[in-house]
């Protein structure tokens, strides 16, 4: 099963690409970050995003994409711009049929670290050493990302933990 990630940002969204066949089977495909210049108007911003996700998805032709579920925001402004990065992500995949879901960073984190407020360094030191890859390699946003997609993954593939598999978005 290949399953995208995404750790979505209006400036610098991170993504993953697992080929997860098992919690002791699994490779990284791509990982990496779709980046705007902080001087970009939100439309530029969205097109980059939007066509970055076109891209990843025409190559690696995942079966299911993984975001960061919605959480709250005190700031209705910040939100509102997380929510349009989300809406120009979500559409690519609705456009490819490809089942989306959703699932909180803590959770995410939690799967891949067994702390669930682990930091993106952390994150990355403990994925880079379970996948075998250099954690240079690996841009810190993309490694919720990864986080996210391996999350899914151990869920999806575990007869003991269908259950738990959120809803799809």
């Amino acid at each position: 099963m290949i399953i995208l990630g995404i750790d979505t940002a209006l400036r610098c969204t991170g993504y993953g690409v697992v080929d997860f066949t098992s919690s002791d089977k699994m490779r990284v495909l791509d990982c990496g970050v779709i980046k705007t210049k902080a001087s970009a108007p939100h439309s530029e911003c969205l097109r980059r995003l939007a066509g970055g996700m076109r891209e990843i998805v025409e190559k690696y032709h995942p079966n299911v994409a993984v975001l960061e579920s919605a959480f709250f925001q005190k700031n209705i402004k910040t939100a509102m711009i997380l929510s349009y990065a989300r809406g120009a992500v979500m559409t690519v995949f609705a456009e490819n049929v490809i089942p989306m879901y959703a699932y909180a960073p803590r959770k995410a984190k939690q799967s891949v670290c067994g702390n669930g407020a682990a930091s993106k360094e952390q994150v990355a030191y403990i994925l880079a050493g379970r996948l075998g890859i250099n954690v240079n390699d690996m841009p810190l946003d993309s490694s919720d990302a990864l986080a996210l997609a391996i999350c899914h993954g151990q869920i999806a593939t575990s007869p003991m933990s269908q259950h738990l598999l959120s809803e799809s978005l």
